[in-house]
Protein backbone atom coordinates (compact mmCIF):
# COMPACT_ATOMS: atom_id res chain seq x y z
CA UNK A 1 0.00 0.00 0.00
CA UNK A 2 1.11 3.53 -0.67
CA UNK A 3 1.86 5.97 2.14
CA UNK A 4 1.39 8.78 -0.38
CA UNK A 5 -2.12 7.57 -1.11
CA UNK A 6 -3.00 7.59 2.58
CA UNK A 7 -1.58 11.09 2.97
CA UNK A 8 -3.51 12.32 -0.06
CA UNK A 9 -6.88 11.05 1.19
CA UNK A 10 -6.46 10.42 4.93
CA UNK A 11 -10.24 10.36 5.42
CA UNK A 12 -10.64 7.53 2.89
CA UNK A 13 -8.46 4.63 4.13
CA UNK A 14 -9.80 2.39 1.35
CA UNK A 15 -8.02 4.63 -1.16
CA UNK A 16 -4.68 3.22 0.02
CA UNK A 17 -5.92 -0.27 -0.87
CA UNK A 18 -7.18 0.96 -4.24
CA UNK A 19 -3.83 2.61 -4.96
CA UNK A 20 -2.03 -0.61 -4.07
CA UNK A 21 -3.79 -2.36 -6.97
CA UNK A 22 -3.20 0.60 -9.28
CA UNK A 23 0.53 0.32 -8.62
CA UNK A 24 0.39 -3.33 -9.64
CA UNK A 25 -1.59 -2.43 -12.75
CA UNK A 26 1.22 -0.17 -13.96
CA UNK A 27 3.23 -3.30 -14.84
CA UNK A 28 0.48 -4.96 -16.89
CA UNK A 29 -1.71 -2.19 -18.33
CA UNK A 30 -0.25 -2.42 -21.84
CA UNK A 31 -1.44 -5.99 -22.36
CA UNK A 32 -4.78 -5.05 -20.82
CA UNK A 33 -5.28 -2.15 -23.22
CA UNK A 34 -4.56 -4.40 -26.20
CA UNK A 35 -7.06 -7.04 -25.09
CA UNK A 36 -9.65 -4.39 -24.19
CA UNK A 37 -9.74 -3.22 -27.81
CA UNK A 38 -9.13 -6.61 -29.46
CA UNK A 39 -11.97 -8.38 -27.64
CA UNK A 40 -14.78 -6.07 -28.82
CA UNK A 41 -13.40 -6.00 -32.37
CA UNK A 42 -13.36 -9.81 -32.62
CA UNK A 43 -16.74 -10.13 -30.90
CA UNK A 44 -18.43 -7.55 -33.10
CA UNK A 45 -16.95 -9.07 -36.24
CA UNK A 46 -17.76 -12.64 -35.23
CA UNK A 47 -21.25 -12.25 -33.78
CA UNK A 48 -22.52 -8.89 -34.96
CA UNK A 49 -21.23 -8.91 -38.52
CA UNK A 50 -20.81 -12.65 -39.11
CA UNK A 51 -23.96 -14.03 -37.49
CA UNK A 52 -25.88 -10.83 -38.18
CA UNK A 53 -25.44 -11.36 -41.91
CA UNK A 54 -27.78 -14.36 -41.63
CA UNK A 55 -30.46 -12.44 -39.70
CA UNK A 56 -31.89 -10.27 -42.45
CA UNK A 57 -34.89 -8.99 -40.49
CA UNK A 58 -32.85 -8.12 -37.38
CA UNK A 59 -34.46 -8.31 -33.95
CA UNK A 60 -37.57 -6.24 -33.31
CA UNK A 61 -36.88 -4.22 -36.42
CA UNK A 62 -33.35 -3.38 -35.26
CA UNK A 63 -30.18 -4.48 -37.03
CA UNK A 64 -28.79 -7.51 -35.18
CA UNK A 65 -25.42 -5.86 -34.55
CA UNK A 66 -27.09 -2.85 -32.94
CA UNK A 67 -29.32 -5.13 -30.87
CA UNK A 68 -26.41 -7.36 -29.81
CA UNK A 69 -23.88 -4.73 -28.76
CA UNK A 70 -25.59 -3.62 -25.50
CA UNK A 71 -25.87 -7.25 -24.44
CA UNK A 72 -22.18 -7.71 -25.13
CA UNK A 73 -21.40 -4.57 -23.12
CA UNK A 74 -23.19 -5.97 -20.07
CA UNK A 75 -21.84 -9.52 -20.48
CA UNK A 76 -18.28 -8.24 -20.92
CA UNK A 77 -18.65 -6.23 -17.71
CA UNK A 78 -19.90 -9.40 -15.99
CA UNK A 79 -16.96 -11.49 -17.17
CA UNK A 80 -14.37 -8.87 -16.24
CA UNK A 81 -15.99 -8.49 -12.83
CA UNK A 82 -16.04 -12.20 -12.05
CA UNK A 83 -12.52 -12.69 -13.41
CA UNK A 84 -11.17 -9.95 -11.12
CA UNK A 85 -13.23 -11.08 -8.13
CA UNK A 86 -12.39 -14.79 -8.02
CA UNK A 87 -8.73 -15.82 -8.33
CA UNK A 88 -7.32 -12.44 -7.18
CA UNK A 89 -9.42 -12.61 -4.00
CA UNK A 90 -8.70 -16.29 -3.42
CA UNK A 91 -4.99 -15.66 -4.02
CA UNK A 92 -4.89 -12.80 -1.54
CA UNK A 93 -6.10 -15.20 1.14
CA UNK A 94 -4.48 -18.49 0.20
CA UNK A 95 -1.29 -17.80 -1.73
CA UNK A 96 0.20 -14.29 -1.54
CA UNK A 97 -1.55 -13.40 1.77
CA UNK A 98 -2.01 -9.75 0.77
CA UNK A 99 -5.18 -9.36 2.81
CA UNK A 100 -3.44 -10.52 5.99
CA UNK A 101 -0.73 -7.90 5.48
CA UNK A 102 -3.40 -5.24 4.99
CA UNK A 103 -5.29 -6.54 8.01
CA UNK A 104 -2.17 -6.10 10.15
CA UNK A 105 -2.22 -2.38 9.33
CA UNK A 106 -4.69 0.18 10.76
CA UNK A 107 -7.06 -0.64 7.89
CA UNK A 108 -10.45 -2.07 8.82
CA UNK A 109 -12.03 -5.04 7.08
CA UNK A 110 -14.47 -2.73 5.31
CA UNK A 111 -11.57 -0.64 3.98
CA UNK A 112 -9.89 -3.72 2.52
CA UNK A 113 -13.07 -4.88 0.82
CA UNK A 114 -14.02 -1.40 -0.42
CA UNK A 115 -10.57 -0.66 -1.83
CA UNK A 116 -10.42 -3.90 -3.79
CA UNK A 117 -14.01 -3.48 -5.00
CA UNK A 118 -13.14 0.02 -6.21
CA UNK A 119 -10.30 -1.41 -8.27
CA UNK A 120 -12.59 -4.03 -9.82
CA UNK A 121 -15.06 -1.30 -10.80
CA UNK A 122 -12.18 0.72 -12.26
CA UNK A 123 -11.22 -2.27 -14.41
CA UNK A 124 -14.82 -2.74 -15.53
CA UNK A 125 -15.31 0.90 -16.48
CA UNK A 126 -12.05 1.19 -18.43
CA UNK A 127 -12.87 -2.00 -20.33
CA UNK A 128 -16.37 -0.80 -21.22
CA UNK A 129 -15.09 2.62 -22.32
CA UNK A 130 -12.87 0.79 -24.82
CA UNK A 131 -15.85 -1.35 -25.87
CA UNK A 132 -17.98 1.73 -26.47
CA UNK A 133 -15.25 3.37 -28.55
CA UNK A 134 -14.86 0.30 -30.77
CA UNK A 135 -18.58 -0.34 -31.25
CA UNK A 136 -19.14 3.35 -31.90
CA UNK A 137 -16.70 3.12 -34.81
CA UNK A 138 -18.85 0.29 -36.20
CA UNK A 139 -21.91 2.55 -35.99
CA UNK A 140 -23.60 0.23 -33.51
CA UNK A 141 -24.56 2.92 -30.97
CA UNK A 142 -27.83 4.47 -32.11
CA UNK A 143 -28.30 6.97 -29.29
CA UNK A 144 -26.15 9.45 -27.34
CA UNK A 145 -27.71 7.85 -24.25
CA UNK A 146 -25.15 5.05 -24.79
CA UNK A 147 -22.93 6.83 -22.24
CA UNK A 148 -25.53 5.84 -19.62
CA UNK A 149 -24.25 2.28 -19.95
CA UNK A 150 -21.24 3.30 -17.83
CA UNK A 151 -23.13 3.81 -14.54
CA UNK A 152 -25.21 0.73 -15.38
CA UNK A 153 -22.18 -1.54 -15.75
CA UNK A 154 -20.65 0.02 -12.64
CA UNK A 155 -23.74 -0.97 -10.66
CA UNK A 156 -23.74 -4.40 -12.31
CA UNK A 157 -20.07 -4.77 -11.40
CA UNK A 158 -20.78 -3.98 -7.76
CA UNK A 159 -23.84 -6.26 -7.73
CA UNK A 160 -21.72 -9.15 -9.02
CA UNK A 161 -18.32 -8.42 -7.48
CA UNK A 162 -19.50 -8.09 -3.87
CA UNK A 163 -21.14 -11.55 -3.59
CA UNK A 164 -18.31 -13.05 -5.65
CA UNK A 165 -15.82 -11.64 -3.13
CA UNK A 166 -17.78 -13.40 -0.40
CA UNK A 167 -17.78 -16.64 -2.38
CA UNK A 168 -14.06 -16.53 -3.22
CA UNK A 169 -13.22 -15.76 0.41
CA UNK A 170 -15.22 -18.76 1.63
CA UNK A 171 -14.16 -21.61 -0.67
CA UNK A 172 -11.30 -23.94 0.22
CA UNK A 173 -10.04 -24.70 -3.29
CA UNK A 174 -9.74 -22.76 -6.53
CA UNK A 175 -11.67 -25.59 -8.23
CA UNK A 176 -14.79 -23.96 -6.82
CA UNK A 177 -13.96 -20.80 -8.77
CA UNK A 178 -13.96 -22.68 -12.06
CA UNK A 179 -17.36 -24.12 -11.11
CA UNK A 180 -18.68 -20.59 -10.65
CA UNK A 181 -17.84 -19.81 -14.26
CA UNK A 182 -19.24 -23.11 -15.49
CA UNK A 183 -22.55 -23.06 -13.63
CA UNK A 184 -23.25 -19.34 -13.21
CA UNK A 185 -21.35 -17.06 -15.59
CA UNK A 186 -21.72 -19.13 -18.78
CA UNK A 187 -25.47 -19.90 -18.30
CA UNK A 188 -26.15 -16.24 -17.48
CA UNK A 189 -24.28 -15.11 -20.58
CA UNK A 190 -26.18 -17.55 -22.79
CA UNK A 191 -29.70 -17.13 -21.43
CA UNK A 192 -29.99 -13.58 -20.01
CA UNK A 193 -30.90 -11.86 -23.26
CA UNK A 194 -27.42 -11.16 -24.61
CA UNK A 195 -27.66 -13.11 -27.89
CA UNK A 196 -31.41 -13.56 -28.31
CA UNK A 197 -34.59 -12.19 -26.68
CA UNK A 198 -35.46 -13.74 -23.34
CA UNK A 199 -39.09 -13.93 -24.52
CA UNK A 200 -38.14 -16.81 -26.84
CA UNK A 201 -37.29 -19.00 -23.83
CA UNK A 202 -39.80 -21.31 -22.11
CA UNK A 203 -41.57 -19.51 -19.28
CA UNK A 204 -39.71 -21.29 -16.48
CA UNK A 205 -36.31 -20.43 -17.95
CA UNK A 206 -37.51 -16.93 -18.69
CA UNK A 207 -38.11 -16.24 -15.00
CA UNK A 208 -34.70 -17.66 -14.14
CA UNK A 209 -33.22 -15.18 -16.61
CA UNK A 210 -35.17 -12.34 -14.99
CA UNK A 211 -33.71 -13.34 -11.61
CA UNK A 212 -30.14 -12.80 -12.78
CA UNK A 213 -28.52 -9.39 -12.36
CA UNK A 214 -27.18 -9.63 -15.91
CA UNK A 215 -30.63 -9.47 -17.54
CA UNK A 216 -31.45 -6.23 -15.72
CA UNK A 217 -28.18 -4.66 -16.90
CA UNK A 218 -28.73 -5.94 -20.46
CA UNK A 219 -32.20 -4.39 -20.58
CA UNK A 220 -30.91 -1.04 -19.32
CA UNK A 221 -27.91 -1.03 -21.67
CA UNK A 222 -30.09 -1.96 -24.65
CA UNK A 223 -32.51 0.84 -23.85
CA UNK A 224 -29.59 3.29 -23.59
CA UNK A 225 -27.80 2.34 -26.81
CA UNK A 226 -30.99 2.06 -28.87
CA UNK A 227 -32.64 5.12 -27.36
CA UNK A 228 -35.81 3.26 -26.37
CA UNK A 229 -37.65 2.49 -23.14
CA UNK A 230 -36.53 -0.65 -21.26
CA UNK A 231 -38.84 -3.63 -20.97
CA UNK A 232 -38.99 -3.20 -17.21
CA UNK A 233 -39.01 -0.15 -14.93
CA UNK A 234 -35.71 1.74 -14.80
CA UNK A 235 -36.14 2.28 -11.07
CA UNK A 236 -37.00 -1.40 -10.63
CA UNK A 237 -33.86 -2.46 -12.49
CA UNK A 238 -31.66 -0.15 -10.43
CA UNK A 239 -33.21 -1.20 -7.13
CA UNK A 240 -32.79 -4.87 -7.98
CA UNK A 241 -29.11 -4.43 -8.83
CA UNK A 242 -28.62 -2.29 -5.72
CA UNK A 243 -30.17 -5.04 -3.59
CA UNK A 244 -27.63 -7.52 -4.97
CA UNK A 245 -24.84 -5.04 -4.23
CA UNK A 246 -25.92 -4.38 -0.64
CA UNK A 247 -26.47 -8.06 0.15
CA UNK A 248 -23.14 -8.93 -1.47
CA UNK A 249 -21.34 -6.22 0.50
CA UNK A 250 -22.68 -7.56 3.80
CA UNK A 251 -21.72 -11.11 2.87
CA UNK A 252 -18.25 -10.06 1.69
CA UNK A 253 -17.45 -8.09 4.84
CA UNK A 254 -18.68 -11.00 6.96
CA UNK A 255 -16.57 -13.54 5.02
CA UNK A 256 -13.45 -11.34 5.15
CA UNK A 257 -13.90 -10.68 8.85
CA UNK A 258 -14.04 -14.43 9.57
CA UNK A 259 -10.70 -14.88 7.84
CA UNK A 260 -8.89 -11.74 9.02
CA UNK A 261 -10.16 -11.12 12.56
CA UNK A 262 -8.95 -13.66 15.09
Amino acid sequence: MSVAGSARFPWVPAYAVFEHYLVGLRRTWRAGVFSSFLLPVLTVLGFGVGVGAYIDQGVGGVRYLDWLVPGLIASTALQVTVGDSTWPVFSNFQWVKTYFAQGASPLRVGDIVAGHLAFVLFRVLTTIVAFLLVTGLFGALRSPWAVATLPVVALLGLAVAAPTFAYAASVSSDSWLAMLFRFAVIPMTLFAGVFFPVESLPEALRWLAYATPLWHAVDLCRAATLGVAPQWSIVGHLLYLAAWAVAGWLLAVRAFRRKLVV
